[in-house]
């Protein structure tokens, strides 16, 4: 079992940064794939990026290449989101997730979801 926590989001301009953390609770976190989800209203849960078991490898959504970096601390059991040169459209909750497919995109690849947290970007 994995307990999943974000934290970091907020409100912030357009071309600002916002620095994501996902705290993991349980003693298998470092054997998990790990990834971030964003939801926007109207639209349907959209992957993001994905990290490796050992951080050694990153997947990234075509809109976010470039701009944001998926990292995690497996001493600290945290993985982080790095948005760089944000946009409106990157308005969202965004949610971190654990799962055991490497690179896996879809959600039903996740069974491990924390409740996500808020990101504005104001134009």
């Amino acid at each position: 079992q994995v307990q999943l926590v974000e934290s970091g989001g907020g409100l912030v301009q357009a071309g600002g940064s916002l620095r994501l953390s996902c705290t993991a609770s349980g003693r298998t976190f470092s054997r998990h794939t790990m990834a971030w989800f964003r939801l926007s209203p109207g639209k349907e849960r959209e992957f993001v990026g994905a990290v490796s078991w050992d951080g050694g490898r990153t997947y990234y959504t075509d809109s976010v290449k470039g701009r944001f970096t998926i990292s995690r601390d497996n001493t600290k059991n945290k993985v982080y989101l790095q948005m760089n040169n944000l946009k409106p459209e990157d308005t969202a909750v965004y949610s971190c997730a654990a799962g055991f497919t490497e690179g896996a995109q879809s959600v039903r690849d996740y069974g491990f979801w924390g409740q996500g947290t808020q990101v504005t970007v104001s134009s």
